[in-house]
């Protein structure tokens, strides 16, 4: 499953890094998210998250309203998808 990540290649053989700003670390975190103003219900955006920056991206994400899920990055990758619940 590829991620849009931002700063990111899909076509990239490393491994996923955070999305927070300067940040390198290896992601760990999915957090999916959608604006409801531009994406269909359904769709889902993917920010990536190091333990780090799990709770900081989570509360952007969420005092905007967009959190929609937050998994961790080798149950994302297992599924086709966000896993239901």
């Amino acid at each position: 499953m590829i991620l849009n990540v931002p700063g990111s290649e899909p076509s990239s053989p490393s491994s996923p890094i955070c999305s927070a700003k300067a940040c390198r670390a290896d992601a760990v975190w999915v957090l999916a998210w959608n604006n409801p103003k531009l994406h269909t219900p359904e769709r889902r955006k993917t920010w990536l998250a190091c333990e780090e920056h799990r709770d900081h991206l989570s509360k952007f994400l969420g005092v905007r309203g967009f959190l929609k899920d937050v998994v961790p990055l080798k149950e994302w990758e297992s599924a086709e998808g966000p896993p239901a619940g």
